[in-house]
């Protein structure tokens, strides 16, 4: 049996590099899907000139049972999937992987946006929801005019709040 000579140092950088590892997986690269309770809630969001397009994966949820609401430039997507009872005579589960219960998923956009022109819709398990920009947010086109003879160019601003 051979001695090996104990080095206090080792410890700590072992508990040192435990630490960056958990900073980097939380903040440097958090896991995707913002998750709340058993449910990633996968979506995409595209920007267009005059709105804000979402575009949501909700397998196996029935539209009755998912809530959407805008305040501000905040989107809140939540919903429940309800768990199949098993009835009598039907035998016993044998494997359940399918998962139920309530899922909520809160994304906050760039700019404002109207809410009371926002418009949802639900077909085959990808919720898409367009939220119009708010007026103020929008691209305005601005005359510019050159110093000779007063010609006008015209040119792209885009508002950031």
């Amino acid at each position: 049996m051979s001695v090996r000579r104990w080095d206090p140092w080792s410890d700590v950088i072992s508990l040192r590099e435990a630490m960056d590892t958990l900073l980097h997986e939380s903040f440097v690269q958090p896991q995707r899907g913002g998750t709340i309770g058993v449910f990633g809630l996968p979506l995409d969001l595209r920007e267009t000139d005059n709105a804000y397009v979402i575009r949501a994966e909700l397998p196996g949820v029935q539209p009755e049972n998912v809530q959407v609401q805008v305040q501000d430039n905040t989107l809140q997507i939540s919903g429940e999937v309800k768990q199949e009872q098993q009835e009598e005579g039907q035998g016993q589960w044998v494997l359940r992987e399918r998962r139920y219960g309530r899922f909520q998923r809160t994304l906050t956009l760039p700019m404002p946006v109207q809410s009371n022109q926002a418009n949802a819709e639900f077909e085959n398990g990808i919720l898409t929801v367009t939220l119009p920009k708010a007026e103020e947010a929008r691209a305005k086109s601005i005359p510019i005019r050159s110093g000779q003879g007063g010609q006008q160019i015209e040119a792209q601003s885009k508002t950031q709040q």
